[in-house]
């Protein structure tokens, strides 16, 4: 059965992927989360790279799954780990040599989103509430949770530093985005994916934190794959 990576967004907390690997082993699957030194003002890519290969191990076939910032270090890992498949699930697709805090005005985040935002008729003053943006679709005892184990620190160190690769991993690469993601809409994920990787996009149900609103139903995409043994 297929090892599955887990790599955590901002915060760099496994605890985000707690359902999924539940999920994952309920159906034979073995599920790993990333503990990521997020809250580290020492730490940078290759830090998080070191993190994301230390859990991949000596595991053969794994399959990387990455959330929002970890489109930038799981990448990297993919130059180092014997990686069968990455799964970029609402992330973020740097190009070489781009910043994380250069990202966000490179690829036009911000305008996609309030334009969004403002079709699905949430204002500018309600997206200020991360309910509203990253926990609308959550359920209340997993919100209630996460709002008791507060909010994780994320040093602004890798932000500031250039992505390191020359070009993509040769990784297999699968892109999969929350048709409810109000941090990064779909049709974003779409054009991002398209003009950087020349791959296309999956959308499944959910918003950006979709393996805490829908662990299972993203469980399902994940073993939708003819890569993934078993």
């Amino acid at each position: 059965m297929a090892p599955f990576v887990l790599v955590p967004g901002a915060g760099g907390e496994g605890w985000y992927w707690h359902s999924v690997v539940v999920e994952l082993r309920a159906r034979g699957h073995e599920g790993v989360a990333v503990e990521l030194p997020a809250g580290d003002d020492g730490a940078g890519w290759a830090e998080y790279a070191d993190a994301i290969v230390g859990a991949v191990g000596g595991r053969t076939g794994s399959i990387l799954v990455a959330q929002s910032l970890a489109g930038f270090s799981a990448p990297i890992a993919c130059e180092r780990a014997p990686v069968e498949l990455l799964v970029l699930l609402n992330a973020m697709i740097p190009l070489p040599g781009e910043t994380g805090e250069a990202w966000w005005s490179n690829t036009g985040q911000r305008e996609a989103q309030l334009e969004y935002l403002a079709a699905i008729g949430v204002t500018p003053e309600e997206a200020r509430d991360d309910r509203v943006v990253y926990f609308h679709d959550v359920p209340g005892d997993v919100l209630a949770a996460a709002e008791r184990r507060g909010e994780p620190e994320q040093s602004w160190t890798p932000m500031e530093q250039p992505w390191p690769l020359d070009a993509w991993p040769r990784t297999p690469t699968r892109v999969l985005a929350g048709r409810d993601d109000r941090l990064f809409p779909a049709a974003f994920q779409s054009r991002v994916a398209r003009d950087r990787l020349g791959l296309g996009l999956e959308t499944i149900p959910g918003g950006h934190l979709v393996a805490l609103s829908d662990p299972r139903g993203l469980v399902d995409r994940l073993l939708d794959d003819p890569r993934v043994a078993g």
